[in-house]
């Protein structure tokens, strides 16, 4: 077995472990650094598929951003910060029972598109040199023509991170 095969299934165990470990968690701010780790296990996924670009991207948008606006969520809801309950609901069978039937449709869709057969590689395995690849292009079009949106995002993401810390501060 090649090492990147060993690596995959390592990481995609670890990635079902973190996201089996997000909705048994009793704490909501663990249950989000769980999705941060699976969040991360996909990241190393995509470093695996030599998509370097898509696994910082990965890093600085999932992680990076969308995990602070949970974050913020939990700190503006004002939760109980501890082990609750009451996340619990007493009708989980449900939602075992549809992920099971998602997991099925998937699996037999895949099956049906794909069957047994391993996917050929294409001739050519190296990486495209920056000069004539997309990330050169994504690079450009967010570095000149989108700037300055770019920016006002990242002063807006600021602005909301300040205005949560005042709004969950209790004096």
């Amino acid at each position: 077995m090649v090492a990147q095969n060993l690596f995959f299934y390592a990481f995609a165990a670890g990635i079902v472990f973190a996201a089996i470990r997000v909705v048994t968690s009793q704490n909501v701010v663990h249950a989000a650094l769980w999705l941060v780790a699976v969040l991360a296990g996909v990241s190393a996924q995509y470093v695996l598929l030599a998509a370097e670009f898509v696994a910082a991207t990965q890093v600085l948008v999932y992680i990076g951003a969308v995990m602070v606006l949970f974050l913020f969520g939990i700190m503006l809801t004002r939760t109980k910060i501890g082990r609750d309950q009451d996340l619990t609901h007493k009708h989980w069978w449900g939602g075992a029972v549809t992920a099971l039937v998602l997991f099925g449709v998937m699996a037999y869709a895949l099956i049906d598109a794909f069957g047994w057969t391993r996917t050929p590689l294409p001739a050519d395995t190296r990486i495209a040199t920056v000069d004539g690849s997309n990330t050169a292009t994504v690079s450009d079009a967010i570095f000149s023509t989108y700037l300055l949106p770019f920016e006002a995002i990242s002063v807006l993401l600021l602005a909301a991170l300040v205005g949560a810390i005042v709004l969950a501060r209790k004096d």
